[in-house]
């Protein structure tokens, strides 16, 4: 069947691009499925695609921060046990984010939320003489001494703001994604990347016409499943 967006496809190019519209509109798989009366894992396989080829354009376009940036972590996952909370939460997957005021963010799945897992990622992704905004989490500490002006916000000392001292940014993006994430009602481990880099490229492309990217690019590399 010819279709110049997905290779060795089992629908028309037609069907394509209405399932393609709504991907880019979020609307889940299963109502997908029975708007355009496909077969399941024909919508699930086409979007896992999608979200493949999402990944390797968020590779394709960033670019390491400058400027005001704000740099945060939070987890996601199940509900919290009871008597477990804050940065050691279990099974929970720990998250760094980086937001780049006004403009992008870049995240980052962790192993944990030590100084040795998260300044390597902040280091390789802003710039040198940044300014960088965090909470006070001593993970942190040596930002300043990496040539970053540092700037930091007393969250337990009930210190949410002050001036420029917030990463108000970068909690809003939290909440959109898990927002967003909560929808799916449950996600498996091993494909908790794609989601969360999905996330990331949506936010990113908030004021773009992502149908059309995602149209664009499959046209020029269609989609190959494997």
């Amino acid at each position: 069947m010819k279709n110049k967006y997905l290779k060795n496809a089992k629908i028309s190019e037609w069907k394509f691009r209405q399932l393609l519209k709504l991907f880019a509109a979020d609307i889940p798989a299963l109502t997908a499925t029975d708007l355009l009366k496909l077969n399941y894992r024909t919508t699930h396989r086409i979007y896992t695609l999608l979200r493949r080829r999402i990944v390797s354009l968020t590779l394709q376009e960033f670019a390491p921060f400058y400027g005001e940036v704000e740099v945060d972590e939070s987890y996601f996952g199940p509900r919290r046990i009871p008597g477990k909370c804050g940065r050691g939460a279990r099974q929970k997957i720990p998250v760094l984010g980086l937001h780049k005021r006004g403009e992008k963010v870049f995240l980052s799945i962790v192993q944990n939320c030590s100084k040795q897992a998260l300044m390597p990622i902040v280091r390789g992704n802003i710039l040198s003489e940044s300014d960088v905004f965090t909470d006070s989490w001593h993970a942190y500490d040596g930002l300043l001494t990496d040539g970053y002006r540092h700037h930091r916000v007393h969250h337990k000392r009930n210190e949410f703001a002050r001036g420029k001292s917030h990463v108000n940014g970068i909690e809003s993006f939290w909440s959109f994604a898990k927002m967003r994430l909560s929808k799916l009602h449950g996600i498996e481990r091993d494909k908790f990347l794609l989601h969360l880099k999905e996330c990331e490229w949506r936010f990113n492309h908030r004021k773009d016409n992502i149908y059309y990217l995602l149209r664009l690019n499959c046209r020029h590399f269609p989609l190959c499943p494997t």
